[in-house]
C-alpha cells in the first residue's frame, strides 16, 4: 500500500483506475484506503507546484530561522502551532542545530515580510531571535525542477 503513496506523492491527479492498476489491487480498495489515510492524517492535502516567477503576479517568499524558548511541558509544540495559525506561513519546521524552527512565509513585497517579522512576529514572547532570508529564484522544489529542462537521461550515458 505504500506503493500508492509514492504514485500520489509524484502525481496527484492520477485516476483511482490507474492506481489500482499500477499496484494491482481493486478500485474500491484503493480508494478505501485513501481514504483511511486522509481520515488519518497521512494524506493532509493535494497540491499543485506552481512556478509563480512564470505568472502575473508580486509574490516574495522568504525562509526565517528561529531561535525559541521551549515550555516545560509542551516543548516547541505550543509556540510552533501559534505561528502556524499565521496566514502568512506556508510551512514550520522544527530543526536541530543552530536554530529551533524554520519558517517559510510567503507575501507581496518584501517590506510585507519585513512587517510581519517586526510586529507580530518577534514580539511573541517565546521568539528569541529571527533571521529573515529572502528567496531570490526556485531551482527545484519538492523534487520538481522550476524553470529548467529535465536531462534527457539517454545523454548522460
Amino acid at each position: 500500500m505504500e506503493r500508492i503513496l509514492r504514485i500520489l506523492e509524484e502525481n496527484a491527479r492520477i485516476s483511482l483506475e490507474d492506481l489500482a492498476a499500477m499496484t494491482g489491487k481493486t478500485t474500491e480498495e484503493v480508494a478505501r484506503q485513501i481514504d483511511l489515510w486522509q481520515e488519518q492524517h497521512v494524506i493532509n492535502g493535494y497540491k499543485a507546484l506552481i512556478d509563480w516567477d512564470k505568472v502575473d503576479t508580486q509574490r516574495v517568499q522568504a525562509i526565517i530561522e528561529l531561535r525559541v524558548s521551549p515550555k516545560r511541558d509542551c516543548g516547541f509544540d505550543e509556540i510552533a502551532a501559534t505561528i502556524a495559525r499565521f496566514d502568512e506561513v506556508d510551512s514550520v519546521l522544527l530543526m536541530s542545530g543552530g536554530y529551533d524552527l524554520s519558517l517559510v512565509l510567503s507575501g507581496k513585497s518584501f517590506q510585507d515580510i519585513a512587517l510581519f517579522v517586526a510586529k507580530r512576529l518577534s514580539p511573541l514572547d517565546d521568539v528569541l531571535s529571527t533571521a529573515t532570508h529572502f528567496v531570490l529564484r526556485t531551482y527545484k522544489k519538492d523534487g520538481v525542477l522550476y524553470g529548467l529542462e529535465p536531462a534527457d537521461e539517454r545523454e548522460l550515458l
